[in-house]
């Protein structure tokens, strides 16, 4: 039987394996495939020196972006998803390195593209399969009572009620709830959640000592900074790691997250996701995709503009003002497909069912979503990406920023194409105050969940459920 603490003592050993075994992984895909590549050639070993050099600098890139992507963390409580996601986005960014490289230095031609893209999808296979079997293998053993972290709450109240329920459905995370601390006496003593009360906060220091504890959770109020003080007093003896609840689950939250700026611990409350790695992958995200579509689409929007100016006279495109990033006012592009009017200033008007102010072949643009095509040229120019909360006229914003109070963090993130409202039906006029709630859920919903593979769902989804719908008119 393994030691209870065996793991924990050798978490550093743990990382060193698994960048050992990552190494590996690359190196034996690249063998597997070469092997699959040319073993009808006769020309099996040895491998040629530019294919082993390739393989190498492909092991070291990983190793370097994986480390500065944090793969090698704790990821004791994180989902396995989660954990394959960053892994796959890493193993992509460093091909994309290693294509850059080849282009750079004019070697591509002096590779098999068969053999590059059966390593690139061997290896990728081979790094989610060793982290499952380890992920498997960690969660088993915690399960069965091995590697446990003994965990004491302080507070027991309805937030460390709220926290040691999470903490007991996710038992593969190996972090044992030891009891709770409270300073209501009446409370001593009894169970909570299956729990026992088994003292004060005063008593934290004996108790950590006696039971071995690993952490202390403190899940109290905001307002308790002088308890807090007592507590980590009482504590400062110990080294046992100590962690803050803090009692902010009754606000809206978007990304809130601890972040270490100049050495100052900042909780943030509300923040973009799109920052460092991330915000550069969505901005090659963006334009490679934008160029690509924009190519494809090209004869079809051309087409579209003879249609549009033979309809009605005036331009063929239309540009609007909206709010992009940070708020920013930005000149937004589509087709245009409506007759030319004029409106009174300040004023804008939803375009509504039966409208008159609609063209035949406007109504027809406006169903099939054809006339958002030039804001493909947006994207290219940075104001605004593929996948994001659509973006809605200044004078749409200025009169519900008023009416809901989460209302502009749909500006964390550049406005979109299409999204996750989009998608789920939430189009066209907004001609009530819960619909546009509900418009507004969905776009915090994507902002709080934003990832490479989320945006290529909505964009896989759109072409089924997002271009026509009877909500567009």
């Amino acid at each position: 039987m393994l030691p209870r603490g065996i793991l924990k003592e050798y978490a550093s050993l743990l990382s060193l394996v698994a960048r050992v075994l990552d190494v590996f992984c690359i190196l034996l895909g690249g063998g597997l495939a070469y092997i699959w590549r040319f073993a009808d050639d006769g020309a099996i070993w040895p491998m040629p020196v530019n294919y082993q050099i390739s393989i190498l600098l492909g092991a070291l890139l990983a190793l370097i972006v994986f480390s500065s992507l944090n793969i090698y963390r704790s990821w004791r409580g994180k989902s396995l998803l989660s954990q394959a996601q960053l892994l796959t986005v890493g193993w992509i960014i460093t091909v994309g390195v290693l294509i850059i490289i080849a282009f750079l230095t004019k070697t591509s031609t002096l590779f098999s593209r068969q053999w590059m893209a059966a390593w690139v999808f061997s290896s990728w296979g081979l790094l989610l399969l060793f982290r499952l079997i380890l992920t498997w293998s960690l969660r088993t053993i915690r399960k069965r009572g091995w590697n446990h972290k003994k965990i004491l709450i302080i507070g027991a109240g309805i937030l460390g009620q709220n926290v040691a329920q999470h903490l007991k459905e996710a038992d593969w995370t190996g972090l044992e709830i030891i009891g709770f601390l409270d300073d209501d006496e009446a409370l001593h003593g009894r169970l909570i959640q299956g729990i026992q009360v088994i003292g004060s906060a005063n008593e934290s220091g004996t108790i950590v000592q006696q039971n071995s504890v690993d952490e202390v959770w403190l899940a109290l109020p905001l307002r308790a900074e002088e308890r807090v003080k007592k507590i980590l007093y009482d504590l400062r003896h110990s080294t046992v790691t100590i962690r803050f609840v803090p009692d902010i689950f009754g606000f809206r939250l978007l990304n809130h997250s601890v972040t270490d700026i100049a050495g100052i611990a900042v909780l943030d409350l509300s923040t973009s996701p799109m920052e460092g790695l991330n915000r550069i992958i969505k901005a090659i995200e963006d334009r490679v995709l934008a160029l690509f579509i924009l190519v494809l689409v090209s004869p079809l929007m051309l087409i579209i503009a003879i249609g549009v100016k033979i309809s009605s006279p005036g331009p063929v495109l239309f540009k609007q003002r909206r709010h992009g990033y940070d708020g920013k006012p930005i000149k937004v592009y589509k087709f245009r497909t409506m007759y030319v009017h004029r409106e009174g200033s300040g004023k804008l008007t939803q375009a509504k069912k039966g409208d008159a102010r609609i063209t035949k072949f406007g109504a027809f643009l406006r169903r099939t979503s054809l006339d958002e095509l030039p804001q493909f040229f947006n994207v290219l120019q940075g104001r605004m990406s593929i996948v994001g909360p659509r973006p809605h006229a200044v004078e749409h914003n200025e009169y519900y920023k008023d009416y809901i109070d989460t209302y502009m963090l749909r500006h964390k993130v550049k406005p979109g194409i299409t999204g996750w409202a989009q998608i789920n039906g939430l189009r066209g006029e907004t001609d009530t105050l819960n619909k546009m709630k509900t418009r507004v859920e969905y776009d915090l919903f994507y902002i709080e969940n934003w990832s490479l593979w989320f945006d290529i769902k909505i964009i896989l989804l759109t072409f089924f459920k997002g271009f026509v719908n009877k909500n567009a008119y």
